[in-house]
């Protein structure tokens, strides 16, 4: 804007109405709040997601972000290209978006706050979502408790149904296990490290599938008297060490499954807020949940979007 257009666009400042120069003020806020988020974000060095060449030059600006060029290929990136964020609009909101994210806040909450469409505010919670979602611990260590927990499948979202609907998540029709609920299994070391994993169904195979290469083979598996992790623990040589909950028996010396426990009362306690999640989604607040306990000490918008970008993960395999 030319000196001349912008003193005459401040003049113009005083026929604002107070609410009007109260809504212009946390306008700039949040602008000067995002910038101070997302310039560290975009000034990290690059990956080179074509070839993999080490080098690149600056290459000038691309909607608001940073360019570059691979000097071996010759084509051009930004920081955001080959990431769950690429060709994103709206950069100056995210900082806001990544906040809501922290505070666990609905779709239309978060987009009301920060100015987007309900749909966009939609597609970011996912797209934010994806990285975290896959950023599983390698190994589990030492003695790792392990229990499964259920969520009732739900089918959010989708506009062929084969039942009627349910208002709101809604119940099962079904008492007790059935088809209707979904297995989740979640397993802790006791450095607190956390596993979670969607499973097809709740037996010895599904087990093995996932936690089989990422639990050490001189772990100690703590668990409830379920036979599906008797029969995984023997099929793996794993040392299993099960606690009799029903018989009122909670621990054995160091031995029980009150850390994995607690954890499951907590992830059921914050998927409450949501009113039933949509099964093909599961996978993603799973992850945003590790997430928020992952990194509890240290929250922050910029943290949430080092995630999503894939930064940290980055940096912890170099």
């Amino acid at each position: 804007m030319q000196p001349d257009a912008f003193h005459h666009w401040l003049s113009q400042a005083k026929q604002l109405s107070p609410s009007q120069r109260e809504q212009a003020f946390s306008w700039f806020q949040q602008g000067t709040s995002s910038e101070a988020v997302l310039n560290p974000l975009f000034q990290h060095p690059p990956q080179y997601p074509h070839c993999h060449h080490e080098q690149a030059i600056r290459w000038g600006n691309s909607h608001g972000l940073p360019r570059y060029r691979c000097k071996s290929c010759g084509k051009t990136f930004n920081p955001l290209t080959g990431t769950p964020l690429a060709h994103l609009r709206h950069h100056d909101r995210w900082g806001s978006y990544a906040q809501a994210l922290l505070d666990g806040w609905s779709v239309r909450k978060a987009a009301q706050h920060c100015g987007v469409h309900k749909d966009t505010a939609f597609r970011w919670r996912h797209r934010f979502l994806t990285l975290p979602a896959a950023a599983q611990p390698a190994v589990l260590e030492g003695i790792v408790e392990a229990d499964e927990t259920y969520f009732l499948e739900s089918h959010k979202g989708e506009r062929n149904l084969s039942r009627p609907p349910r208002k709101r998540g809604g119940t099962a029709t079904k008492r007790g296990l059935s088809d209707e609920q979904i297995p989740v299994l979640i397993a802790r070391d006791r450095s607190r490290t956390t596993f979670d994993a969607v499973l097809p169904q709740a037996d010895s195979a599904a087990l093995a599938a996932v936690l089989g290469p990422v639990i050490k083979s001189d772990a100690v598996l703590c668990s409830d008297g379920s036979a599906i992790y008797r029969r995984f623990t023997r099929q793996a040589g794993l040392e299993h060490r099960p606690v009799n909950l029903s018989a009122g028996i909670r621990a054995q010396g160091p031995f029980h499954i009150q850390n994995v426990n607690a954890y499951d009362s907590r992830l059921k306690g914050w998927m409450a807020r949501f009113h039933g999640v949509a099964t093909k989604y599961l996978a993603n607040y799973l992850g945003w949940k590790r997430c928020l306990e992952k990194h509890a000490q240290f929250l922050s918008p910029q943290l949430m979007l080092r995630q999503a970008q894939g930064i940290d993960q980055q940096l912890t395999q170099t």
